[in-house]
């Protein structure tokens, strides 16, 4: 991997993007993937999903360990997808031509690219929020115009990270790494005396209906948010990188300040019933009405840098799904592009949307169930292969993967209506036909106890991963037992 905090290494724009990434710009050791993931990840959004997590009924400690599982196997799942990159050298969406066919891999592309402006949205529409309900009250403005300078401000650096690509990304996530995480220590500190036991402790406890549907919710808004993108970074990692290293990076790098930052998000939340409301609103600045008022504009520096952190990965990502889902562009423009869509996005969200709580956790389940088929199913392929991609042939319809085979398609098809079928989101108006499985399949219907368990998501996960396993193994040992093709030219 191209370590971009090389002295003297000049910035530029990166002009990769669907291609194979060459020997000689394979550098690093997986130690390295530990900046872009957890850049990504300490978003002081962290705290809030402790509101989350309770507010699906639980205890403290049922929501500690909803978090906790979903959080870690969540990442895990994009630790081994990471293990893609190095043995493919193309990204995610790329290596998962291998599975689903050159042109059956539009698909899911346009899933991963709906799923990952939708992720670059939603945070830059709290950022901008955050940054409206700092100014407040610091008596600085505030209202419709604080919101569109923070607006035009926060997307300005997503798309210029977005757009200049790589080197400036890690550069930019190693800053966003020190400062955040200096500074959210400080806050913990600060507001730690709001934090009362006795009142966390009484919560009572839920059902195991309600604690499994912390732990999906938990499992879509973390590393199954991420896993389409999983080995975008990892392919810049030499060939003979360790696997384990590439897991084990990815996996502390994402989770490590999502489990902290949830425990005292959980002990926050569970200390006032005033605070959890206000977080469902306004996820971000309702965090600030715990703080002195001079560390407010630290504490907007903080949730500005790491909402624009995870932005950045989404947008540059979002940019290679764009791509390979037939977009005949260079990278830099369509990570443009997504930044237009993102802009527009967020606009909404901030002027327009009255129930931001609802909307994003229909908008989770919803697209979580057929990343989850996605994800089962190109875990299963790279677990039946026993030789590295052919790269030439992930760029050839007539090569190896094939053009648009049937089986991961049908099985992804099946999995997304299996999913539907077993999630609902009465909060989002829009998604209400959802749930038609649980009544047929003796769950108690849309207004049982199942309704909110998010069953769908794993049912999804799991058939897509036993289907391939059970019915891909002998797709993959012909193409394996093809020799090596010659070098193609990519697109």
């Amino acid at each position: 991997m191209a370590d971009a905090r090389e002295p003297g290494r000049q910035l530029q724009v990166e002009k990769h993007g669907l291609d194979v990434i060459g020997d000689a710009d394979r550098k690093g050791t997986p130690r390295i993937l530990f900046w872009p993931w957890f850049g990504a990840n300490v978003s002081v959004l962290g705290m809030s999903y402790g509101a989350f997590a309770l507010g699906f009924g639980i205890s403290f400690r049922q929501a500690l360990a909803a978090g906790v599982l979903g959080i870690l196997a969540s990442f895990l799942l994009c630790g081994f997808i990471a293990v893609a990159g190095k043995r493919g050298s193309a990204p995610t969406m790329v290596l998962s031509r291998a599975a689903y066919g050159v042109r059956g891999n539009r698909l899911p592309s346009v899933v991963s690219w709906v799923l990952t402006v939708g992720w670059e949205t939603v945070l830059i529409a709290l950022a901008t929020m955050a940054t409206a309900t700092v100014f407040t009250r610091l008596g600085w403005g505030g209202g419709t115009e604080t919101e569109v300078v923070a607006l035009i401000v926060v997307c300005a650096l997503t798309v210029a990270g977005g757009v200049t690509g790589f080197d400036l990304i890690m550069r930019l996530q190693t800053v966003i790494t020190v400062v955040t995480g200096v500074l959210t220590v400080v806050y913990v500190v600060l507001v730690a005396d709001h934090v009362h036991w006795a009142t966390v402790s009484a919560i009572p406890s839920g059902s195991a209906q309600e604690f499994i549907g912390a732990l999906v919710f938990m499992m879509t808004g973390f590393g199954l948010g991420w896993v389409n993108a999983a080995a975008d970074y990892s392919r810049y990692l030499p060939r003979g990188s360790s696997s384990r290293g590439v897991i084990g990076w990815t996996t502390f790098g994402g989770s490590v300040a999502p489990l902290l930052l949830l425990v005292f998000g959980l002990l926050l939340a569970g200390s006032s019933t005033t605070l959890n409301k206000a977080i469902a609103a306004d996820p971000i600045g309702a965090l600030t009405t715990l703080l002195p008022t001079w560390f407010l504009v630290p504490f907007a520096v903080v949730a500005v840098l790491g909402l624009v952190g995870g932005a950045v990965l989404d947008i540059y990502s979002s940019g290679l799904a764009l791509l390979s889902a037939g977009l005949p562009v260079p990278r830099y423009l369509a990570a443009l592009v997504d930044g237009v869509l993102m802009i527009a996005g967020a606009v909404y969200i901030v002027f327009f949307a009255d129930d931001f709580l609802g909307q994003f956790m229909g908008f989770l389940t919803t697209l979580g169930v057929p990343i989850a088929a996605w994800c089962g199913i190109v875990l299963a392929d790279l677990a039946l292969r026993r030789r590295d991609y052919d790269e030439a042939d992930l760029y050839r319809p007539q090569g190896r993967y094939g053009d648009v085979p049937l089986l991961p398609l049908l099985l992804t098809l099946a999995a997304t209506a299996l999913g539907w079928g077993l999630v609902t989101n009465t909060a989002a108006s829009w998604l209400t036909w959802q749930g038609y499985l649980l009544d047929p399949l003796g769950l108690g219907g849309r207004s049982g106890a199942w309704a909110y368990a998010n069953l769908g998501v794993l049912a999804a996960l799991a058939l897509g991963f036993l289907g391939t396993l059970a019915l891909g193994r002998g797709r993959v040992r012909a193409q394996e037992s093809l020799p090596a093709s010659t070098p193609a030219m990519t697109v």
